[in-house]
């Protein structure tokens, strides 16, 4: 994004709030599809609680990336501190994690729900803690782009929110088409598949707009100096999709009359 070879980053949330934090780019989040936490701890079976995690090996994907910064965030909620009570390793991804798990090289890691069967079907394992559960707002999932194309080619930039828009819509209202892609991705056991799919579906808002609550929490998680002087307001940009809603175009979607028609 940087170097101008993409013009949206739909990915994590808070790896993306780096750059403005850092003062190396100035960009905006436009969309928060998912406003939580969405992975679920699992630890080897000789650990029952958080508590247990005490002196263990805990795997992340690398320092600073999303999960490393979940793993942190969740470790300081059950007051364990990152750096003196656990060692965090650099593993990988979940695929990598989870093999890691297995092996009984680490004694914990974050795994997406769509990956969490995979992993008690070893036996190896628990999980301990569903992090969707947490009553905290965190800005997990969304579209950020570079302020400036928002101000020179905001039309692009909205038919952007409103694609995502739709996206979100299919997602919701065609289970066969998702079913379709988790078999794909080797998820062939229908029930596993109707557990992802009702999870997800749940947690994708049908109107993704930035929240101050998501974004501060999610700046919270970043760990760097600049952070807790940046406002959420700053790193986010909810006038397009403030547009798009009032135009009625979600309402359609969904098959709704416009709210000043109920």
């Amino acid at each position: 994004m940087i170097g101008g070879n993409i013009a949206l980053s739909d990915s994590g949330v808070p790896e993306m709030l780096v750059l403005p934090v850092s003062g190396a780019f100035e960009t905006k989040v436009i969309t928060v599809n998912i406003n939580r936490l969405e992975h679920i701890f699992v630890t080897r079976k000789n650990i029952n609680k958080p508590e247990d995690l005490k002196g263990k090996r805990i795997a992340v994907s690398r320092f600073g990336s999303a999960s490393d910064l979940t793993t942190r965030m969740v470790l300081r909620s059950w007051k364990m501190d990152p750096e003196k009570d656990v060692a965090l390793l650099q593993s990988g991804n979940t695929p990598t994690r989870m093999t890691a798990l297995i092996a009984g090289h680490v004694d914990g890691a974050l795994v997406s729900p769509e990956s969490l069967h995979k992993v008690l079907s070893s036996g190896c394992c628990r999980a301990i803690a569903d992090l969707s559960e947490l009553p905290l707002d965190f800005a997990r999932f969304g579209v950020t782009v570079p302020a400036a194309l928002i101000r020179n080619q905001r039309d692009i930039a909205r038919r952007i929110v409103m694609a995502y828009i739709e996206g979100i819509y299919a997602f919701k209202t065609k289970p066969k088409l998702v079913y379709s892609v988790l078999e794909e991705e080797g998820i062939k056991d229908p029930a596993i598949a109707k557990e992802i799919y009702t999870r997800l579906s749940f947690s994708m808002r049908e109107y993704p707009i930035p929240e101050a609550a998501g974004i501060q929490n999610a700046l919270d998680s970043l760990g760097h100096p600049n952070a807790r002087n940046v406002k959420p307001a700053n790193v986010m940009d909810t006038s397009l999709i403030e547009e798009i809603r009032k135009t009625g175009f979600i309402d359609k979607l969904y098959g709704r009359p416009p709210k000043n028609e109920r």
